[in-house]
This record gives structure tokens, C-alpha cells and sequence, in this order.
């Protein structure tokens, strides 16, 4: 057990080499850049053996003390996942630098010019849960973009993080760079982690990516301003006018292809004129693989095999082969129950109304509004950033998936000739 300044002592070090390091990185070109990001997959891909056997105890522990399926499948590598996280790593190497460019410029009466430059946020921290992946896209990104970042994974997976930071860490040796341009907390303590909340004098800003408990704690107690990347209460409704043999299939991949993501659909709404063709049809094929339908009474009374729903549900996350069902008599019904049970993830209409695919678009209030598409897409790399950092469902600075711009910040730069004031 550590005593609060022993932590303090630990974290000042950790934040000021961080510090130090930001300085560096702001001044390194794309090509120094890109090479860092090169050797730290190459260094993923030679580690391998050693994060799987990582990954191996974190996994077996986790599946003892009775992790659900939803984070087992977040926690879990494979040789696959590892090759993931080092083409990510080079994805990023491959897009372009913000970094230096030059927003706008312009010429004032006095003979100023007046300037935006984008610019590195400086230090990054990052506290997250049981998603080691989250270890190679954070650095990434925040590297490629002039960021040091420290990580603060979870207990569960203390060993894979570990792991991983030690390839990224000498793949940045190999090239040359500071390996202190990403450090791992190791202490997985509440204590560390309020301490942590609290370090404003060194780090810039702070993302918390995993569950609402998280979050919640973090927008709550840190000194520091936070990016919320948030929980994924998802919806998809199904409109009178809907194709819906496309609405199954949307509704099965949205649902089913992996159920511990935020992006995942976690709750159905589906107009009331076609409940009584399209729900048996819905149950038909979501047991396909064993998905449990929480409806309303309606919808109960049309499939009994439905589990009611409590109000509850309506709000939930489940991350979890769980749906919730509700019938609705309108978009306007359909976009104020969004409105009122969303998290601001990511949201879909199936209609073949176009007035209705507008007002859906221009009145929900997530980050991403679909028609006719899953909710499986909002993602960096679908999106084209490459790997993110994660899915801001918040509305300063930034807005959904986090890609490289939403990790810089702006400063005016400023020309004159000897103007005086």
C-alpha cells in the first residue's frame, strides 16, 4: 500500500520527464515521426510471444473472477490483434501531419499578420479499462501528432500493457527517440488514479476511455480538463417505410459482430405499423445467435418469447447479447426517445423516407446519425484516421471518432515590422 506521497513523488517524476519530453516532440519532423512509429511496430511484431503470454495471464484471471463475455472479447489478444496494433501503428505513420499547418492567415490595417498554426496539445494522459489495444492507438496517435502520453491501464490488463509499452518503448529506442514519449502507470491503485486526476501541472489533457463509472469519476474529481469518450447506448430504429430485410441485417451486425464495443447497437426502435410482420421475423433471426429481446409490453404481446422490459433498460448499456425493444408511432416518438435514453454515440434510422432520413439526421443529438447504415462504422480507421484514440461524445473541441487533428491545439502566430501599440 502506498502512502499519498509516495504516489505524488512517483507520478511528479512520470509527469515531468513527460513534460520534458513534449518539448522534443513538438520540434521532431513527419519523417523522425513516422520512423518512431515504423520500429514501434516492428518491435510489437518481434515482442509478440512475450504480450501474449502476457495477455494469456491477464485473460485466465479475468475469466476466473468472472469477467463477462462483452470485455473477455475486449481483453483478449490474438496473433491477429497484435498484427492489428502494428498496422495500426503504420496506418498512422501514413497520414498526414497536422502538426505546423498553417490555418489561416491575414494581413491587418497596421501591417500585422495575424495567424493560426496547429500545435501538439502537450501531454496526454490516458486511463482506460480492460482494452490493451487502447495502448498501441493512444501512443500512436498521440506521437504522431507532438504528444508525450501517459497510460493508466486497468488491473486486468496490468500484464498485456506492460508488455505492450515495453515494445513501443524499444522500438523508440531503435530509432533514435525518447523512449519516455509514452510511459505506463503500473500502480493500478484508486489512489494512484485520483493523484493522477490531479496532476494539471504537467498533463495537458485527459481521456478516460472504458465504462460510465469510469468516466463518471474522472469528469467528476480531476483538476484536469477531460475529453469524455464515451458509453455507447446505441439505437437503431426501424421506420415504417424501412427495407426490412436490410433493417435485419443492420440490426444484426449493429447487435451481434461484437458486443463489447460502444459502438455496438444496444437498443431497437420499431414503428408500430410494421411490428406485427417484422418482429417475428426479428426474433427469428437475432436467435441466430441466442440474443435476448427485452420489449415493451406491445412488443411482448406480439412475441410472448420477449423478455419485458423495465424502464430501466431503456438507458442501458449492455455489452452483452441483450436488446432492448420499443414500439414507437412516429420519428418524432422514435427521435425523442433517442434523444431522451442516448449516451451522444452513434444513432440509425432504416426508412426509405428521405423526409424522415433529414429529420432523423438534423434533430438527433449524437456524435454520428446514420440512415441506413450500422452503427458499427463509427470508428478512426472506418472513417479514414486511421487508429483513434477514442469516440468524443461530447460537444468542446472534439466531437466522435478522435483521429489525429482532434489531438492538436492552435496557437496565432504573429509577423510584424516594428509595430508599436
Amino acid at each position: 500500500m502506498h502512502c499519498e506521497g509516495e504516489i505524488m513523488m512517483t507520478l511528479n517524476e512520470i509527469g515531468s520527464r513527460a513534460k520534458e519530453v513534449s518539448r522534443v516532440l513538438g520540434t521532431l519532423g513527419s519523417r523522425e515521426k513516422n520512423m518512431g512509429l515504423e520500429e514501434a511496430a516492428r518491435a510489437l511484431l518481434e515482442g509478440e510471444e512475450e504480450i501474449l503470454e502476457a495477455n494469456s495471464r491477464d485473460y485466465e484471471k479475468a475469466r476466473s473472477d468472472g469477467m463477462s463475455q462483452g470485455l473477455l472479447d475486449r481483453l483478449k489478444l490474438t496473433p491477429a490483434r497484435v498484427q492489428a496494433m502494428a498496422d495500426g501503428l503504420l496506418q498512422v505513420a501514413a497520414l498526414e501531419d497536422p502538426v505546423g499547418e498553417v490555418l489561416s492567415m491575414k494581413l491587418r490595417p497596421n501591417g500585422l499578420q495575424i495567424g493560426r498554426k496547429r500545435v501538439p496539445l502537450g501531454v496526454i494522459g490516458m486511463i482506460y479499462e480492460a482494452r490493451p489495444n487502447v495502448t498501441a492507438d493512444a501512443f500512436g496517435l498521440c506521437f504522431k501528432s507532438g504528444n508525450a502520453v501517459i497510460l493508466k491501464g486497468g488491473s486486468d490488463a496490468l500484464h498485456s500493457n506492460m508488455a505492450i509499452t515495453r515494445c513501443l518503448r524499444a522500438g523508440l529506442s531503435s530509432a533514435g527517440l525518447p523512449e519516455d514519449s509514452v510511459q505506463m502507470i503500473e500502480d493500478t491503485s484508486r489512489d494512484t488514479t485520483r493523484e493522477l486526476m490531479r496532476l494539471n501541472r504537467y498533463i495537458d489533457v485527459l481521456i478516460p476511455r472504458g465504462g460510465a463509472g469510469l468516466i463518471k469519476t474522472v469528469v467528476e474529481n480531476s483538476t484536469i480538463p477531460v475529453i469524455e469518450t464515451g458509453t455507447g447506448n446505441c439505437h437503431v430504429y426501424v421506420d415504417a417505410s424501412a427495407d426490412q430485410n436490410m433493417a435485419l441485417d443492420i440490426i444484426f451486425n449493429a447487435k451481434t459482430q461484437r458486443i463489447g464495443v460502444c459502438n455496438a447497437c444496444e437498443s431497437l426502435l420499431v414503428h408500430r405499423s410494421i411490428a406485427e410482420e417484422f418482429l417475428p421475423l426479428l426474433r427469428k433471426k437475432l436467435e441466430e445467435k441466442q440474443v435476448e429481446i427485452r420489449g415493451d409490453e406491445d412488443a411482448c404481446a406480439i412475441e410472448p418469447s420477449f423478455v419485458r422490459a423495465t424502464e430501466e433498460d431503456w438507458g442501458r448499456e449492455y455489452l452483452d447479447y441483450i436488446l432492448s425493444l420499443k414500439l414507437v408511432d412516429s420519428v418524432d416518438e422514435a427521435i425523442r426517445h433517442i434523444n431522451t435514453y442516448n449516451t451522444g454515440h452513434s444513432e440509425t434510422i432504416v426508412t426509405s423516407d428521405y423526409f424522415n432520413a433529414q429529420r432523423f439526421l438534423n434533430e438527433v443529438d449524437a456524435a454520428a446519425v446514420y440512415v441506413n447504415a450500422s452503427t458499427r462504422f463509427t470508428d478512426g480507421e472506418e472513417f479514414g484516421f486511421g487508429a483513434e484514440i477514442g469516440i468524443s461524445t461530447q460537444k468542446l473541441h472534439a466531437r466522435g471518432p478522435m483521429g489525429l487533428k482532434e489531438l492538436t491545439t492552435t496557437k496565432y502566430i504573429i509577423y510584424g515590422d516594428g509595430q508599436i501599440r
